[in-house]
C-alpha cells in the first residue's frame, strides 16, 4: 500500500483547523445568522460584498480552496486527493457553511480542464474558483429530454462568430445566472456526431428565460430561448461536433454531484429535519419506541439506506479525486439517491398524518408546511440530471455489460 505520509497529513490538518477557526467570519457561527440566499451561488449580479457570506466565500477562494484539487495556474488549491479530503473532513467536522455553490464548480470546471484550451481554462477557471460567475446548463429541449442527442438548437458559422438559434427547459436558475454552457446542433445531418459544446454570455442581444413554476410552488427551472444570439469563436470548447463526449463526461460530475445534496443533512430540495424524531411527535412512543411497528420499521430501512448511501457517496468521491474523475457507476448512485429521497419525503409525510396535508394558511405549522412542499419537490430527483430510467440503462450497459434486448 502506497504511503501517503501520515505525519504529513496530521501537519496539514491542524494547519487546515487553524485556518478555518481563524478565518470563518464570527456572525456565521450562529446557525440562525441571516445572509442573502443568493450569496452562497455568487455571480457578477449578485452585489453583496459586505454579507458575511460572500466575506467568507472571499477568504477560502483566495487560498484555491473552493476547487481544492484544481492547478493553482487556474486559481485552485492544488492540493492532493488525500489533502483535500483532509480539508471536506475539517470543514464537516466543524460544521462549517459551504463558500460557494456553483455549477461551475459541479460540472464545468471539471470538463473544461480535461477538454478546454489553454486560453479558455484561464478565462474562466480563476473567475469559477472565486464565484465571479453563475453557471447554468443548457441540455435539455422541448423534444430531447431523456433523448438529449436528439436536440435541435442550430449553431451556425457565420464566419467570424457562432449564431445560436433555438431553445432549452429546464434550465436550473437560467434567470439568475450570468453564463451557460450549452449543446448545440453543428451538423444536422448526424445525430451524436453533429453535437458542439459551446459557452455563452446569458447578457449577450437574442437571450430570453423565463422561469417555471412547480407544482411545489418553487421556480428554480426555466424556459431558455436564444434568438440570432451571436457568440465568439473562441467560445466552442474541444472540436466542432465533438461536444457529445463532453455533454456525457459532464453528467457523470453532474449527477455525482446531485447524489452527494442526498440525506439527512442534504435534503436536495426535500423537507429538512430527522425523520425518526418527526416520527415520535406525530405518532408518539410505546414503551420507548414508535408505537407503530410497521412506520419504525421503514424508517429505520431509510436511515440505514442513507448511511449505506453517504459512506459510498464518499467512497466514490474519493476515487474519484484519486483517478481521473467519475465513471458509469455515478448512475448507480443518482438513481439509488432519487430513490430514497422520495421515500423519505412520503415517510415524513405520512408520519404526520392529517398535518401533513396542508399547503397554506392556518392550522399548520411552518415545518408542516415544508413537509409537503419538499415531499413534491423530490418527485424531480428522478429526472433531473438524467431520469432513472436513463440512468439504469446506463448502469446496464456501462457498469453491468448486459446486452441490448433483442
Amino acid at each position: 500500500m502506497a504511503d501517503f505520509g501520515a505525519t504529513d497529513l496530521d501537519a496539514f490538518r491542524a494547519e487546515v483547523r487553524e485556518w478555518l477557526a481563524a478565518n470563518y467570519p464570527p456572525e456565521l457561527r450562529d446557525a440562525d445568522a441571516k445572509t442573502d440566499p443568493e450569496a452562497v451561488w455568487g455571480g457578477r449580479a449578485f452585489d453583496g460584498s459586505a454579507d458575511p457570506q460572500i466575506v467568507w466565500r472571499d477568504r477560502v477562494a483566495a487560498k484555491g480552496w473552493t476547487a481544492p484539487t484544481w492547478p493553482t495556474a487556474y486559481g485552485g488549491g492544488g492540493l492532493s486527493p488525500q489533502q483535500a479530503r483532509v480539508l471536506d473532513q475539517e470543514m464537516a467536522a466543524g460544521r462549517y457553511r459551504p463558500p460557494l455553490l456553483s455549477f461551475g464548480l459541479w460540472m464545468l470546471g471539471p470538463v473544461l480542464l480535461e477538454y478546454a484550451n489553454e486560453d479558455q481554462k484561464r478565462e474562466h477557471l480563476p473567475r469559477i474558483v472565486r464565484g465571479e460567475i453563475r453557471w447554468c446548463q443548457g441540455y435539455s429541449e422541448p423534444g430531447a429530454g431523456s433523448d438529449l442527442a436528439s436536440l435541435a438548437t442550430k449553431c451556425e458559422d457565420k464566419g467570424d462568430h457562432w449564431q445560436i438559434d433555438g431553445q432549452k427547459v429546464w434550465t436550473s436558475y437560467a434567470d439568475k445566472a450570468d453564463w451557460c454552457f450549452c449543446l448545440v446542433r453543428t451538423d444536422p445531418s448526424k445525430k451524436h456526431e453533429g453535437i458542439s459544446f459551446v459557452l455563452i454570455d446569458m447578457a449577450s442581444k437574442g437571450v430570453e428565460t423565463r422561469p417555471i413554476r412547480l407544482i411545489s410552488g418553487e421556480s428554480p427551472f426555466c424556459e431558455t430561448f436564444f434568438t440570432g444570439v451571436e457568440i465568439p469563436k473562441g467560445n466552442l470548447v474541444g472540436q466542432i461536433n465533438g461536444g457529445w463526449e463532453i455533454a456525457k463526461r459532464l453528467l457523470q460530475y453532474e449527477r455525482q454531484n446531485i447524489s452527494a445534496g442526498f440525506g439527512e443533512g442534504g435534503t436536495a430540495g426535500g423537507a429538512s429535519g430527522d425523520l425518526g424524531e418527526v416520527a415520535r411527535t406525530y405518532v408518539g412512543l410505546e414503551e420507548g419506541r414508535l408505537s407503530d411497528l410497521e412506520l419504525r420499521r421503514r424508517i429505520t430501512e431509510n436511515k440505514m439506506n442513507f448511511q449505506a448511501l453517504r459512506q459510498t457517496i464518499g467512497r466514490i468521491a474519493a476515487e474519484s479525486r484519486a483517478s481521473n474523475g467519475p465513471s458509469a457507476a455515478t448512475s448507480i448512485i443518482k438513481y439509488a439517491a432519487a430513490e430514497f429521497a422520495k421515500e423519505r419525503s412520503e415517510l415524513m409525510v405520512e408520519a404526520m398524518g392529517g398535518q401533513g396535508l396542508g399547503w397554506a394558511g392556518e392550522g399548520f405549522s411552518p415545518t408542516e408546511l415544508a413537509a409537503v412542499h419538499g415531499w413534491l419537490r423530490t418527485k424531480a430527483n428522478s429526472i433531473e440530471g438524467g431520469t432513472s430510467e436513463v440512468n439504469l440503462n446506463v448502469i446496464s450497459k456501462r457498469v453491468l455489460g448486459l446486452p441490448d434486448p433483442k
